[in-house]
């Protein structure tokens, strides 16, 4: 059974930075394609950006410019670097793994709060 494990999270000021991580058990990210996703307080579960096997990225309009997404097939891991955070970013961001859209792995969340 595949995990994934996120990693990265915590407590940050208004404009500051976090590098989220999605560490896979095994090598499925020339697989599937890779997101992340959030959810804050009474909210729904939202993507915030994706990449697919080819590279190709699509990000949520909120985190346009701010948020990158990659991936080291090597390492097992993907990554979300967020730069610029504001405090509505404050959410549990997850990692999932898709084929064809349809979620195949999560991972259990890491918190990111963003308050001054």
């Amino acid at each position: 059974q595949v995990q994934l494990v996120e990693s990265g999270g915590g407590l940050v000021q208004p404009g500051g930075s976090l590098r989220l991580s999605c560490a896979a058990s095994g090598n499925i990210f020339s697989i599937y394609a890779t997101g992340w996703y959030r959810q804050a307080p009474g909210k729904q579960r939202e993507l915030v950006a994706r990449i697919t096997t080819g590279d190709i990225t699509n990000y949520a309009d909120s985190v346009k410019g701010r948020f990158t997404i990659s991936r080291d097939n090597a390492k097992n891991t993907v990554y979300l670097q967020m730069n610029s955070l504001k405090p509505e970013d404050t959410a549990v961001y997850y990692c999932n793994a898709d084929w064809n859209l349809a979620s195949v792995y999560w991972g259990q969340g890491t918190q990111v709060t963003v308050s001054s």
